[in-house]
């Protein structure tokens, strides 16, 4: 019987070693710096961190400064989608400009937000120094959209995008009581003749 040289093992190649250690080490890399960047990274964009920054309301109003009310919703996509541009524009203006987020989800603003007419959100507000109403934006707004109508805002100049409307997520009164219609053949029974 002839003895066939074998080929060398992984284990005993040191090429094979080398790139073996080399893609252990990059996979340790790359866990640890998600790991820390999800502990430890900053949430500034985020509609949570927007929110714990803004200014309050009752403050707003009374300060004398133009301002920015957004009626918004953790679970709205289209606030989450404008919640980085809305951070970078806090940034550029919040010291010209109050920046007010008011959670829909909460009964406690209810009154502002039959007050604005918030049937969609985002819902934009912006209210002169004086905290009068002057115009309104619902639904996604481009960022150049959103940075022109604070730059008027901020001057005192007339807004140039007035009731703009983007894509939006509908907002269900809490106290309207929901239509409940059992009988299925009353289905045709709004149809009027």
């Amino acid at each position: 019987m002839t003895a066939t040289p074998s080929s060398p093992t992984p284990q005993s190649n040191p090429a094979a070693r080398i790139r073996n250690l080399i893609i252990l080490l990059v996979a340790i890399v790359l866990s640890l710096s998600i790991f820390l960047g999800v502990r430890f990274g900053s949430n500034t964009g985020t509609l949570a961190a927007m929110a714990e920054t803004a200014t309050p309301l009752d403050v707003a109003l009374k300060n004398e400064q133009p301002t920015l009310i957004e009626f918004y919703a953790d679970w709205c996509t289209s606030c989450q989608a404008m919640a980085k541009d809305m951070s970078d524009l806090k940034d550029e203006f919040g010291d010209r400009v109050n920046f007010v987020m008011l959670n829909v989800d909460n009964t406690k603003w209810l009154p502002e937000m039959l007050s604005y007419r918030v049937d969609g959100i985002p819902h934009f507000v912006f209210l002169d120094p004086q905290g009068e109403s002057i115009a309104s934006t619902i639904g996604e707004q481009p960022h150049t959209v959103m940075a022109a109508n604070l730059e008027a805002l901020a001057t005192g100049s007339p807004l140039p995008y007035l009731q703009s409307r983007g894509r939006i997520s509908e907002v269900e009164s809490p106290t309207a009581p929901k239509a409940q219609n059992d009988d299925p053949r009353g289905h045709g029974s709004q149809v009027k003749e």
